[in-house]
């Protein structure tokens, strides 16, 4: 594998991760509660790329592209999981609770854990994630070279820059949520990232069946 081929694939993962999609919402929205979980959500949903990689490597990840069921059936999947964390935000948001939350504060391990596995449950559950890689991936590989080992390196490279890109998000929200300190106006936020991950859910599961 060339260098330049390294780069043109790390210019491509730039730009997946900079298209807003569900990774980048679901950061913002833990990223109210403090910046761990930010942190935490994103690290999840970059890991994500590497289950994708590898299942792409071992050539699971072809069903997806053989089968137009077996990738309704993920889409729908993905879609209502984006759904019920859409909801499950709004309702928490309901509850009048204080939005954000000291990162030493009783729960704080809890809701790491909760955050690092929506992030990494929505992607493993994002079937495009896995045509990325199934569709770009051999691009990049050397002719009668599509080992495990080196898809793995460029799922590693697409993490490496998905989690770069998605720590930087959530230290600007976090900070900015701490700036403005309004609890109106993260009340807001958090209500409308869950509103948009609901949509997302929503017009995934359906666009399944079209």
């Amino acid at each position: 594998m060339t260098l330049s081929s390294l780069a043109a694939f790390t210019g491509l993962c730039v730009i997946l991760a900079l298209t807003p999609g569900p990774d980048s919402f679901l950061v913002l929205r833990y990223s109210l509660l403090n910046v761990k979980a930010g942190l935490s959500a994103g690290l999840g949903s970059s890991l994500g790329s590497i289950f994708w990689a590898g299942l792409v490597g071992i050539g699971l990840a072809a069903l997806l592209e053989q089968s137009a069921e077996a990738y309704r059936v993920v889409k729908i999947i993905g879609g209502l999981y984006l759904v019920y964390l859409g909801i499950s935000a709004f309702v928490h948001s309901r509850r009048g609770q204080p939005v954000h939350q000291e990162e030493n504060a009783p729960g704080a391990g809890p809701k790491l854990r909760s955050s690092f596995f929506a992030g990494l449950v929505s992607c493993m559950l994002n079937p495009k994630v896995g045509l990325f890689f199934l569709a770009v991936v051999p691009q990049f590989l050397p002719p009668g070279e599509a080992s495990l080992g080196l898809t793995m390196i460029l799922g590693v490279i697409d993490f490496a820059i998905s989690m770069l890109y998605l720590g930087i998000l959530s230290v600007v929200a976090t900070k900015a949520v701490l700036w403005l300190k309004r609890p109106s106006v993260t009340k807001a936020l958090e209500r409308t990232s869950a509103a948009i991950l609901t949509a997302l859910g929503l017009g995934t599961a359906v666009s399944a069946n079209s």
